[in-house]
């Protein structure tokens, strides 16, 4: 990863991420940049820039898809070199300064061979992908409600195809600023589905190194034994629900995401969307003792269904944090908790980005109509990308060209830019991160701990707030205190969740690879005054049955196994290797089902 400074300098993105980018991962045409491959430059300049040799007709495309006419994209290339994307940028930027809005242009030659450049950079989007400002003009007070949103679209510089695809996938009620958030999302995450190796691989593999330690590993007089041909029965499983009685839709079809993504409800001072939910777990899933495991809610085809299937069959919760703070976060949860009598924490967080952040109401200009940030990232943009946005800015007087919107709001989305002065963009510091996701102020600052460090401490990381309101169901359950395994657990997210809620921690194993994560729940753990027993382990892979009989030997169990796994392998933001569960990083969701499946044992022995 660039080291991303105090001055927000970076060469290059933390593509190898635990978090995603708000992503759909939807079938275009080869004329939409949609169609970025992995490597190409997202925004044409250095600091968003995963790699710096896209070819002269990719650099063009490129510029194209950014509502540049090819003609003149082409000039400002020849004029500068390939190897200069600022000063091609600046060209660009700089003609439409002399330009009125598209919307505001007569005469419109429709024809793509035209070769009169003087009109608006929107003039090349005439094609067959899209519409001319004339014909938006003559046409916007005459059309349905959907013909005026892709007119709308089509204005702002997005093709047909983006537009129509956008309405399809977010409904026809869907507001612009929902549209162009899902256009602007799937523009910078690749979008075509990343299909995975042979199943029974992905379900085998993994297990072959923990094969003499799986669940039913003990003879009837106690005695350690192999779990002989265990793979065989994960495929007899894997057959058996194959013949149509998956809740799911077997497993030749992925687990549908719903919309909205409210899970089996949330807080009803949120939303009045949510019905009554009921559910019937597996016997095989009822505990003792409960487990919540989470990860990114846009994995690759199929990453779902197999761990619903590893986790007892038990259904996905799927839940967009947008409905908990100001910012989005597209989750799916698996667990075996009640679902009744949920409440959220109190006082509720603030829900849009002016009550989140109220100092920004003030510079907000009225086209940048965002009221939720986007996922927030373990990287951040850079002060270049600001600098040159100001600039942009500042060469118009009054509202900018549409085309300019465009650029600035499809950034804004892309790095959660927020305005701190007379077109001024800013990335949100660190402490405002931690507010968002609901953990206290200075979490994870102090102790030698790195800026760069913080934000991908932070992007890894629960929302609090959300998991809260899952987990609250514990708190009658368990009044005198819980013993928590806590895998994966970063900087304490669930512990902190907890806390929260008045769950005192009487036991925590707590494991987690980075060491300035161990250090931070540490920290907390001691400001906070916590009563119980914190013991933090760092690799899961050497957590094995041995080691969890002596520890549930010393305090009886545990109450909770909580645990999301990495998702560097599941992200859309992974461009080199998202490689479902299979990969390096991803396959460890294996160990969580391993550790799970272990403890239940023991503790089924155990009484």
């Amino acid at each position: 990863m660039g080291d991303i400074g105090s001055d927000g300098e970076s060469d290059k993105i933390d593509w190898d991420t635990d978090d995603e980018l708000e992503i759909q991962n939807i079938p275009v045409t080869s004329s939409s940049n949609l169609t970025r491959q992995a490597g190409e430059e997202i925004v044409g300049y250095k600091e968003a820039s995963s790699s710096t040799g896209s070819s002269h007709s990719k650099l063009i495309d490129h510029f194209v898809g950014m509502g540049f006419p090819e003609k003149l994209v082409a000039e400002a290339v020849e004029k500068n070199g390939e190897g200069n994307t600022e000063s091609i940028l600046d060209n660009l930027l700089n003609y439409s300064a002399t330009k009125s809005s598209p919307i505001k242009q007569e005469g419109v030659n429709s024809d793509h061979s035209s070769s009169d450049y003087d009109e608006s950079f929107l003039d090349s989007l005439s094609d067959s992908d899209s519409w001319s400002g004339n014909e938006i003009a003559e046409n916007s007070t005459s059309l349905c409600p959907k013909d005026r949103t892709l007119t709308s679209l089509a204005s702002m510089g997005y093709t047909e195809e983006e537009a129509s695809i956008a309405i399809a996938r977010c409904g026809p009620e869907a507001s612009v600023a929902e549209l162009t958030d899902f256009i602007c999302a799937a523009q910078i995450a690749k979008s075509a589905d990343a299909y995975l190796p042979h199943e029974s691989k992905v379900l085998i593999s993994p297990l072959l190194r923990y094969k003499d330690e799986l669940p039913n590993i003990y003879n009837e007089n106690g005695t350690h034994k192999k779990r002989k041909f265990y793979e065989c029965e994960i495929l007899k499983r894997k057959k058996q629900r194959g013949s149509g009685s998956n809740s799911f839709g077997g497993d030749n079809e992925a687990i549908r995401l719903p919309k909205p993504m409210i899970g089996f409800g949330v807080p009803s001072e949120v939303t009045e969307l949510c019905p009554v939910f009921h559910r019937a777990l597996p016997d095989a899933a009822i505990g003792p003792p409960y487990f919540y495991y989470e990860n990114v809610a846009l994995a690759p085809k199929g990453v779902w269904d197999t761990i619903s299937r590893f986790l007892y069959d038990v259904e996905p919760e799927f839940v967009d944090s947008k409905y908990f703070c100001a910012a989005a976060r597209k989750r799916g949860y698996v667990h075996n908790l009640p679902i009744d009598n949920r409440f959220p924490l109190l006082p509720l967080p603030p829900r849009t980005i002016n009550d989140a952040l109220p100092l920004t109401r003030k510079w907000w200009p009225e086209w940048d109509t965002r009221t939720k940030l986007n996922c927030l990232q373990t990287c951040i943009g850079s002060a270049k990308l600001t600098e040159r946005i100001r600039k942009a800015l500042e060469r118009r007087d009054g509202v900018p060209p549409l085309n300019v919107q465009k650029y600035v709001l499809d950034e804004c989305r892309k790095w959660n830019l927020v305005w701190v002065g007379r077109n001024k963009l800013a990335p949100l510091e660190p402490d405002e991160v931690e507010m968002l996701l609901g953990f206290p102020r200075n979490h994870t600052r102090g102790g030698g701990i790195s800026r760069t460090d913080r934000y991908k401490s932070l992007g890894n990381s629960f929302q609090v707030d959300t998991v809260a309101y899952h987990l609250s169901v514990l708190k009658d359950l368990f009044p005198g205190g819980i013993n928590l395994l806590s895998l994966f657990s970063g900087i304490g997210g669930a512990e902190v969740a907890l806390y929260r809620l008045g769950i005192r921690l009487k036991n925590v194993v707590s494991v987690e690879i980075s060491e300035v994560n161990r250090n931070i729940q540490r920290s907390w753990w001691e400001q906070t005054n916590q009563t119980g027993n914190l013991i933090d382990l760092a690799d899961v892979q050497q957590l094995n049955g041995d080691r969890l009989e002596q520890l549930m030997k010393s305090f009886g169990g545990f109450d909770l196994i909580i645990g999301g796994s990495p998702c560097n392998n599941l992200a859309g933001s992974n461009r080199v290797s998202r490689d479902g569960l299979e990969g390096k990083e991803s396959s460890l969701f294996f160990d969580y089902f391993r550790i799970l499946d272990l403890v239940k044992c023991i503790m089924g022995r155990q009484q």
